[in-house]
């Protein structure tokens, strides 16, 4: 399967199609994530929060697929805030890895105001090149505006929750004006947008499955996507995504579905150390 890459501000490359590992249990991360890579991921989407790092770098190891095929995501967990640089070096330890492709601050906690500091701790991990572009995770607007009034270099992601019926179209284009590539967690809502008859609809007339027109949608807007299965059937249905074009109506009722309903926490109230 051939997987677009997006090119991110700093001129690295990411595949627009990924596997996540949230909510993937430790004990089952390795036999999907090697799962994953068989059927052709090369982008692996984890966090220290998620307790899988482990199985992720073991999968990794155990795949035989080069190291620079791949493209590994891991993320600063709330807790760790604090104290970025050792909380980095534990990741990648656990990862059995030398350095990340993208390091992410997992959530802005602004009840907190310490993503800015922590974010001044990223930059040089950056630097360093331990890893290869740094970004976040759940920044909203006046987040991202604050990043960069008071930093020095600019995330080269943003990982937001976006699915058809909670697009967070104020964040995207925040985003994208700051030059910040959009990446969509949560595509499927949490499989609630797939019973959607827009969904059916087009699934049905375009032969293809539900999560499958769900995720060309979020494709066709530009966005990353990082849905998360249990099963390789599901896995290679899920990059089959890559393949289905929508029409310029089906977007439109695909947007249609926008019904602000959030599935995860609000990043202006969130601040649970994710212990």
């Amino acid at each position: 399967m051939n997987i677009a890459d997006i090119k991110l501000n700093n001129g690295k490359t990411i595949p627009q199609l990924g596997y996540g590992v949230f909510q993937v249990p430790p004990e089952e991360t390795q036999r999907l994530v090697e799962a994953a890579l068989e059927v052709g991921y090369r982008h692996i989407d984890t966090a220290s929060a998620y307790q899988n790092e482990e199985g992720v770098g073991a999968a990794i190891k155990a795949s035989g697929v080069s190291r620079d095929e791949l493209f590994i995501t891991t993320k600063l967990r709330n807790g760790e805030q604090h104290m970025p640089r050792q909380a980095f070096e534990q990741s990648v330890e656990r990862l059995g890895l030398d350095h990340v492709d993208l390091y992410l601050i997992h959530w802005p906690m602004p009840t907190k105001d310490t993503y800015v500091a922590a974010w001044q701790e990223l930059e040089k991990i950056y630097k360093e090149r331990l890893a290869l572009s740094i970004g976040v995770s759940n920044f909203l607007p006046d987040h991202l505006t604050r990043l960069g009034s008071e930093t020095e270099i600019r995330p080269a992601v943003n990982q937001i929750e976006i699915h058809p019926s909670f697009a967070q179209r104020d964040v995207q284009k925040a985003s994208r004006r700051a030059g910040i590539a959009v990446e969509a967690y949560s595509p499927l809502g949490q499989g609630g947008d797939l019973k959607a008859e827009a969904v059916q609809e087009i699934a049905t007339r375009l032969d293809v499955t539900a999560a499958q027109v769900v995720l060309a949608w979020n494709l066709e807007l530009g966005n990353i996507v990082i849905p998360k299965s249990s099963t390789k059937e599901r896995m290679t249905e899920n990059l089959g995504a890559a393949k289905v074009s929508l029409t310029k109506d089906d977007m439109l009722a695909l947007g249609a579905l926008e019904a602000g309903d959030r599935t995860g926490m609000d990043p202006n109230s969130f601040d649970a150390p994710q212990e």
